[in-house]
């Protein structure tokens, strides 16, 4: 029988080979530079819109590795309230959401301060408002006090992927993990996001959200590593990419016997093609940016508003009278009247169906 790496005598003392990182290590804090450097060239609205996209993905992302599907739009309301961010199309959002974005939040914007018992639990707390998982009672706000398993297959034929610490050595290891994540000044923030991610995964402290509170810890090293609270990029958003192979690293280095290569290697290689994502995403931003500054002065109304931001932040399929009118819930006469209104202005044009098929795009030549 494989033992687990908690099983084997003074587990925490990781180790790895720098040889083996230092490549992908030196990428990873060479784009981090430039990443800050090309959003501080932007200016303050569209580092602010930027800052508002990677939240946002960071948060809906995390709950979809968990299979969790949230509302884009409630989730980036929720963050651009709480924020300070002026923005169009606000909508409200559930208690739930709510929770998820106040514990994201508290983790990247309040990186500075320690991480404690009382703060994990209350983010345990934010992420579970009913003390339901789905349809089952957890323990919410404290450690747990029963075996944790992750399981998959049918019953009768299921198949064990990791068995968690002992319930009763829960408290200690966390306490341990906390006077080492809070007292640990040498390392390199970036290489403690990998460690702490990792070493909290194997904990395991909580019925249930572990993965959750695991990847916003994380984003609260990054966020030290960068000395802000601006985010630019999502790491969930690159895991859930990567999500099959970061399952295999996991149950792979859950049992190593301290040496964690495997998993920081994979860790700055997701984290690097996080970055790489958000090259891309700003350009977006910097187009977005543009367009309204030009457009500072053209009279445009919430709805056009709505819908020009919806568009520079990647519509899907093609926009048509019908689906302008169901997304702003209004008629059709109405919807149709503000995108030829767009068109005279010259901000949309018409692709080359016509009649009832007629559809339109942004038109973008600066």
């Amino acid at each position: 029988m494989v033992k687990y790496i908690y099983e084997h005598k003074n587990w925490t003392d990781f180790i790895w080979d720098d040889r083996a990182i230092n490549a992908v290590f030196g990428e990873v804090r060479l784009m981090q530079g430039k990443i800050i450097g090309q959003m501080n060239a932007l200016g303050f609205s569209a580092k602010e819109e930027a800052t508002l996209t990677a939240l946002t993905l960071d948060v809906v992302k995390s709950s979809e590795i968990e299979g969790e599907l949230l509302n884009y739009e409630q989730v980036r309301s929720s963050i651009a309230r709480r924020l300070g961010i002026n923005t169009a199309g606000l909508v409200p959002s559930s208690r739930h959401i709510e929770g998820v974005v106040e514990m994201m939040l508290d983790a990247t914007q309040q990186y500075k301060l320690p991480l404690t018992e009382k703060r994990l639990f209350g983010w345990h707390a934010a992420l579970f408002p009913t003390g339901y998982s789905g349809p089952y009672e957890i323990e919410v706000g404290k450690y747990r006090t029963g075996e944790v398993q992750i399981v998959s297959g049918a019953m009768g034929k299921e198949k064990v992927h990791y068995e968690a610490i002992k319930q009763e050595l829960v408290k200690a290891e966390m306490d341990k993990f906390l006077n080492w994540f809070n007292n640990e000044y040498k390392l390199d923030p970036v290489l403690k996001a990998a460690i702490s991610h990792f070493w909290f995964i194997i904990i395991h402290p909580f019925d249930d959200g572990n993965g959750r509170i695991g990847r916003a810890i994380a984003d609260m090293l990054l966020a030290r590593a960068e000395s802000s609270g601006e985010r630019f990029y999502s790491m969930s958003s690159q895991i859930l990419v990567e999500r099959k192979r970061y399952y295999e690293i996991l149950q792979k280095v859950q049992h190593s016997t301290g040496d964690i290569t495997a998993w920081i290697e994979w860790f700055l290689n997701c984290l690097k093609n996080a970055m790489l994502a958000t090259e891309n995403t700003a350009q977006k931003i910097l187009l977005k940016a543009e367009f309204w500054k030009l457009h500072e002065q053209t009279s445009i109304n919430e709805r056009q508003r709505l819908m020009l931001n919806k568009l520079f932040d990647g519509f899907e399929g093609k926009l048509q009278t019908s689906k302008w009118a169901k997304i702003t819930k209004t008629s059709t006469d109405t919807a149709l009247r503000d995108i030829k209104d767009l068109v005279v202005k010259g901000i949309l044009h018409q692709t080359e169906e016509g009649g009832r098929n007629a559809s339109y795009k942004l038109r973008i030549n600066y």
